[in-house]
């Protein structure tokens, strides 16, 4: 089985080379990138399955690499950055990055966020299955939802997120539950899960300001109501 490309994104060498060494006795292949100008040119010229970022770099941040990536590909992007405050989060996850790793972090929790990336994106091994509610198909095997037959994008986390409501539909789920078993791994706050939810009325529902199908369960949570 070829090994899983992974591209890491950072100015501090000493550390590259560390979690280059980690992930490789793990059997991944790392090539490493002090800057912007040398990622871009490397991929430009390579595919590769994670890219693991910092936001502070010489040049343009992370955030602006991000932005220009998503113009071309969907791969996943793992930011570990020095900046923890919920906005820098929310802004990562808004620009269309998959995760969020605040620094100072230890390499085994790093390992277990990439496996867990890797996973959800390349080894899905469902039967294909198609759940509707409303106007809206989504196709679990193929990560691919549709409204009104129309491919409506959605991000790996929002993708996680909206499956795991329609698996437990007519479900009232908890905050704590859905930070949990969707965000696994994940540092983030109950107000990016609420973002997320958000973002998913914006893009499914018909009315977003007035939910037909994504219900906030006050004082408790979120379920996805198709009666």
């Amino acid at each position: 089985m070829q090994k899983k490309q992974i591209l890491v994104i950072d100015d501090d060498t000493d550390l590259s080379y560390i979690i280059s060494d980690m992930l490789e006795d793990y059997g991944y292949s790392v090539t490493c990138a002090e800057d912007s100008d040398t990622a871009f040119s490397l991929l430009t010229d390579h595919t590769y399955h994670i890219i693991l970022m910092d936001i502070n770099l010489p040049g343009i941040s992370g955030f602006e690499i991000l932005r220009e990536l998503r113009k071309v590909s969907k791969v996943p992007v793992l930011f570990a950055s020095a900046r923890t405050n919920e906005n820098d989060r929310i802004t990562g996850f808004d620009m269309g990055g998959d995760d969020y790793l605040p620094k100072p972090y230890s390499l085994k929790e790093l390992l277990v966020r990439v496996n867990a990336l890797i996973r959800r994106t390349y080894d899905y091994k469902e039967e294909e299955k198609v759940l509707q509610f409303g106007t809206v198909k989504v196709h679990t095997a193929a990560r691919q939802v549709k409204k009104k037959e129309e491919i409506i994008s959605l991000s790996l986390k929002e993708f996680d997120l909206l499956a795991f409501l329609l698996e437990n539909k007519n479900t009232s789920l908890s905050k704590e539950r859905l930070l949990s078993e969707v965000c696994a791994f994940t540092e983030v706050e109950p107000s990016t899960l609420t973002v997320h939810i958000r973002w998913l009325r914006e893009k499914l529902e018909d009315d977003p300001k007035n939910p037909q199908f994504i219900k906030t369960i006050w004082g408790y949570g979120y379920m996805l109501q198709t009666r």
